[in-house]
């Protein structure tokens, strides 16, 4: 029987211009989105947690960890598209941004990790853990709402589009998948069932 990966998006942030972006922490909302996360039927099954390093997604799995008694494993290779050219920008001009980095995969939006190479590096850390995680019935990703994004459309042989991003809820949503072969086996859904 091969594995189910569930690809996890941190949920809310708390948004601080003068702290790098990688540095933000969960929100208030998104602690107790995460919370609500564990009494997913699917979150007895796993076996194997792996987090980006950024803290949002940390703290997120540190959920995971806690309720299982499973160590989290850290990959930098799952973290969100590199923005530090830009750092923190105001909602309306990062909602640009995002759209043109979507839009134009192969470009560079002012400076930012273009989505081609965020993409090949989101699905060779996919494949890595899924080499690693043999013979288990389910593995927890934490990671990000562009980069999951960007696996989603490689799993559904779709071109990179910004059609199947996340809901605008704030994050904190996943979808499940297996990559023998690469499928999809949901849409986004987010972790405590809130409508968006």
């Amino acid at each position: 029987m091969s594995c189910t990966f569930y690809f996890v998006s941190h949920p809310n942030v708390q948004v601080r211009p003068d702290v790098p972006v990688p540095d933000w922490p969960l929100s208030e909302e998104g602690h107790s989105r995460m919370q609500e996360c564990l009494r997913l039927p699917w979150v007895p099954s796993v076996g194997a947690i792996f987090s980006s390093t950024e803290r949002k997604a940390t703290q997120s799995a540190a959920y995971l960890a806690h309720h299982l008694s499973l160590p989290v494993n850290e990959a930098a290779d799952l973290g969100e598209n590199d923005r530090s050219s830009t750092g923190y920008l105001p909602p309306h001009e990062f909602e640009q941004l995002a759209d043109a980095f979507f839009a134009e995969p192969h470009r560079s939006v002012r400076g930012w990790e273009r989505a081609v190479d965020a993409q090949a590096r989101v699905v060779a850390a996919a494949s890595r853990i899924s080499a690693a995680t043999r013979g288990l019935a389910a593995v927890a990703i934490l990671s990000h709402g562009a980069v999951g994004t960007l696996l989603y459309c490689h799993l559904v042989e779709q071109p990179i589009s910004r059609r199947f991003d996340q809901p605008p809820n704030g994050g904190g949503n996943y979808f499940s998948y297996s990559l023998s072969p690469p499928t999809a086996y949901s849409w986004w859904r987010a972790i405590d069932d809130r409508a968006v």
